[in-house]
């Protein structure tokens, strides 16, 4: 069959099932009746507790953090300075000052690569990484005459420590890793990385955005000299927040991106040396950082083991039917306790936004189609000229009935 045919007849399909029956009305029926599985991009529902403390900062108090001596000045310090405290907790750091509050973990990820990379220096990276990653060291490597090493993954996106250890030369700066893949889910070995780095002498970053809350991590166990999180993920914040952990010493290795207000030693017109404030320059996002602080007391009290659980046992059950859908293919391994709740698939009879878009708008069940911002694992895992993959990633409410429903519309779409 030729491939205009192949196309001709997944148009057809794609309007036979999403006319075949009546489709939801998206005016009566509300977001919060869809199954959400695009838990990787960014975690919904939040718990409920995230967003009423979102709204009361906003009714009550609205204040700049670190700007003003009043009774609802200081009860906002107090929450932020918990928040850091809870991160630190929840992270595995001794020390709450050495965890900084940033945008987001591309923001987080962009000090690190901006702040400690010098003209000359090399970096050892992955394929797999997202281009929050790549893309920083791109440019770098045009602008900064920075080079790179991408080391390759397997056919379920792992990199092997020892080809990490292989790609060092005498002037590597940093190796800078993803704990997980975003696409495939693979949690990475970045404990032997860690002793590799240490090793010879050379620095360790992670970008830990799909495990930060998702699974237990402990930043100093693993002696990283950073990583980088997202709040709003595994964290269940509010967007626009993320955390970024420096190893203790390692803020006078890395140059502040920005220079400002801090709130402090504001008799002085040089940036502060002390952690967090050097890098901490500008007005914080007040509500998102009291919702994230909100979410961090939610995950301490319900105990990320538990949660992990939760999601290994939905992802098992979930890649256990999807395997009986001959024409589905599923980007991982079986042993779930190596991968986050993250499920990448294609399908024989439909592009990935095809099918993406079926399971949207006739079945109400909301996943993300595409090359998720990290091409160079596509390419990898040949998916890339598939428009990539159908990504569904378990939460924390994710519920047998999602997955029955999920495996029920997969079925039927998959029938014709």
């Amino acid at each position: 069959m030729s491939k205009s045919t192949v196309k001709l007849r997944n148009a057809w399909n794609v309007i036979r099932i999403l006319t075949s029956q009546p489709k939801a009305d998206p005016i009566s029926d509300s977001f919060q009746k869809s199954i959400y599985l695009d838990n990787a991009a960014t975690s919904f529902p939040k718990p409920e507790c995230v967003y009423d403390a979102v709204d009361r900062y906003n009714r009550e108090n609205g204040r700049a953090v670190g700007r003003g001596t009043s009774d609802a000045g200081q009860q906002l310090q107090q929450t932020v300075d918990r928040c850091r405290f809870r991160a630190a907790q929840v992270l595995g750091a001794s020390a709450k000052e050495q965890i900084v509050f940033t945008l987001n973990c591309t923001d987080s990820l962009n000090m690190i690569l901006h702040g400690l990379l010098t003209p000359g220096d090399h970096v050892v990276t992955s394929v797999a990484e997202h281009n929050s990653v790549l893309r920083p060291l791109r440019h770098l490597e045009a602008n900064r005459d920075v080079t790179l090493t991408l080391v390759d993954v397997d056919d379920a996106g792992f990199f092997d420590a020892a080809e990490v250890e292989k790609s060092i030369r005498p002037e590597t700066q940093l190796i800078i890793l993803q704990h997980a893949s975003n696409v495939t889910g693979a949690i990475q070995p970045v404990e032997a990385v860690a002793e590799i780095a240490d090793k010879h002498s050379v620095s360790f970053a992670v970008d830990a955005a799909q495990t930060a809350g998702h699974v237990p991590l402990n930043v100093e166990q693993l002696g990283a000299d950073f990583v980088a999180c997202s709040g709003h993920k595994g964290l269940m914040g509010p967007l626009g927040t993320g955390l970024l952990y420096v190893a203790p010493g390692m803020e006078k290795e890395l140059t502040p991106a920005r220079q400002g207000g801090t709130g402090s030693k504001s008799e002085s017109d040089t940036q502060p040396e002390s952690m967090p404030d050097r890098f901490e320059s500008g007005n914080h996002n007040s509500p998102g950082i009291v919702g994230l602080d909100a979410a961090l007391g939610y995950l301490l009290d319900n105990g990320i083991d538990q949660l992990r659980q939760h999601e290994i046992t939905m992802t098992e059950q979930l890649c256990d039917q999807l395997r009986s859908i001959p024409s589905l293919t599923l980007y991982s391994n079986d042993d779930r306790k190596r991968h986050t709740g993250v499920v990448s698939l294609t399908s024989e009879l439909y592009t990935s936004d095809e099918l993406a878009l079926l399971l949207s708008q006739h079945f109400g069940i909301d996943t993300r189609s595409g090359l998720h911002c990290a091409p160079g694992i596509h390419r990898r895992l040949g998916t890339i000229e598939r428009q990539g993959t159908v990504r569904l990633s378990v939460g924390f409410q994710t519920t047998q009935d999602d997955i029955d429903a999920v495996i029920d519309a997969l079925q039927q779409v998959s029938a014709g």
